[in-house]
């Protein structure tokens, strides 16, 4: 995506992130990567659903702690696992 379109998406709009439940944070353990991996993700921006490049920081088996950088910005939120892919 443009970084021009992305940028202002991101201003205009919330980024989203899975709730707690949604995630199920209290039954699923988590794994936290010393050394994340590159990754692209579908994120959203209130109702924009656009592709990002970042790192995947931590995950369980159903969903992904992300950080990417929209401008200056870094940003991190929870995605469900398949709107993740890994870039090798």
């Amino acid at each position: 995506m443009d970084t021009r379109i992305l940028q202002r998406i991101a201003a205009e709009n919330p980024l989203q992130s899975l709730t707690p439940d949604e995630r199920q944070e209290s039954t699923l353990p988590v794994t936290r990567d010393p050394l994340p991996k590159a990754c692209i993700a579908w994120v959203r921006f209130g109702p924009h659903a656009v592709r990002v490049e970042g790192v995947v920081v931590v995950w369980n088996d159903v969903a992904c702690g992300i950080q990417f950088t929209v401008g200056e910005k870094e940003l991190r939120c929870w995605v469900w696992a398949n709107a993740v892919t890994a870039v090798h």
